[in-house]
């Protein structure tokens, strides 16, 4: 088996621009550290080289989930109060964030699109990562762009 930094140097990276794109940037950096802190940790009980991909890919999909529950446990204060916004701007559907977009979908086709697109998963490393088949996966991919597609009526 490979020395654990050799496997962070070579899918280090990727598993950060998920971690941001799951907790936003200015928590990307503290999920991603616990992910490899825990990775470190489980890392000597793998077995299989090829599966370190997807095994990354799981823990950070859930501690993401760790730090969206962690969030809503933790208030912010603050001393304005504002009306809670869309984040879809109506009169401009192709002008919003395409990611803020695809963060309002159903769960496994958030994760999905997020795994495949911004971490550059194959659809059976998704299937891996979210413990479902490849098929599944790729159904999930694919319903989240049509939906996409649906609600922005913009790009195709």
């Amino acid at each position: 088996m490979r020395p654990f930094e050799l496997v962070i140097d070579e899918h280090g990276p990727a598993v950060f621009r998920f971690c941001a794109g799951r907790v936003g940037r200015d928590r990307a950096e503290d999920c991603f550290q616990e992910t490899m802190l825990a990775a470190l940790r489980g890392y000597p009980e793998v077995r299989e080289e090829k599966a370190v991909k997807a095994w990354l890919f799981t823990i950070a999909s859930r501690k993401s989930i760790d730090f969206y529950r962690a969030g809503d446990r933790t208030p912010e204060p603050t001393d304005l109060v504002e009306p809670v916004v869309s984040r879809r701007s109506e009169d401009q559907p192709g002008s919003a964030d395409i990611w803020s977009l695809v963060d309002d979908l159903p769960v496994k086709q958030c994760e999905a699109i997020h795994l495949r697109y911004r971490a550059g998963l194959s659809h059976r490393e998704v299937g891996e990562v979210m413990a479902t088949s490849e098929a599944a996966a790729r159904r999930s991919v694919f319903e989240g762009l049509r939906r996409l597609r649906e609600e922005s009526g913009s790009w195709a």
